[in-house]
């Protein structure tokens, strides 16, 4: 939560000529409620398991030829099944990277901005001890990004490279404004 999944996602799949989609955002339209809604009124367990039904969902669509470059969320890929699909389904994990103090900032200043609940913000203490334990699945990803204070293009450009992925060929722009992931600017 906070590396730049989604600024990154929506310009590698840009990029690409791929769909984006976040998982939550398909969890959300499956359960006709927020992730936030979720958490409160049915628990953590349920949202587990629309999550993995949403993936299983997802996975069966890029079987099945879809291109799409899909986020998910930071718990998605600490549970075991989720993990095991993944890896059964043969696509490319990509884990943004960076330290657990900036994520914090970012989403803190995300969530005020906004009003959006999150429900892994309780403290600053809960959040790293969330992270550190999640770190080892993270660590597990095909390719690791570092992203603090990196421009999203940058990243995303290194994910396509890293992971042998053609990019579409670009129109020249009027002018080019670099996009930073720094505090407040990504999801």
């Amino acid at each position: 939560m906070g590396a730049g999944k989604t600024s990154v996602g929506r310009v590698l799949g840009e990029n690409l000529a791929w769909t984006f989609e976040d998982l939550d955002d398909r969890i959300e339209q499956r359960e006709r409620r927020t992730v936030a809604e979720i958490f409160r009124d049915s628990g953590e367990p349920e949202f587990r398991r629309a999550e993995q039904s949403a993936l299983q969902e997802i996975l069966e669509e890029l079987r099945g030829g879809a291109k799409r470059v899909v986020a998910l969320g930071g718990g998605a890929f600490v549970q075991q099944e989720n993990a095991d699909l993944l890896l059964a389904a043969g696509v490319p994990t990509v884990f943004l990277e960076a330290p657990v103090e900036h994520l914090w900032r970012r989403c803190s200043r995300q969530s005020a901005e906004s009003g959006v609940e999150r429900p892994l913000l309780k403290s600053r203490e809960h959040f790293r001890k969330l992270y550190e334990a999640r770190q080892p699945n993270y660590s597990k990803a095909r390719l690791k990004i570092q992203t603090e204070s990196r421009a999203v293009e940058e990243i995303a450009a290194e994910i396509a490279d890293c992971l042998g992925l053609k990019p579409r060929e670009k129109r020249p722009l009027k002018k080019k404004i670099a996009t930073r992931i720094e505090e407040g600017e990504a999801e």
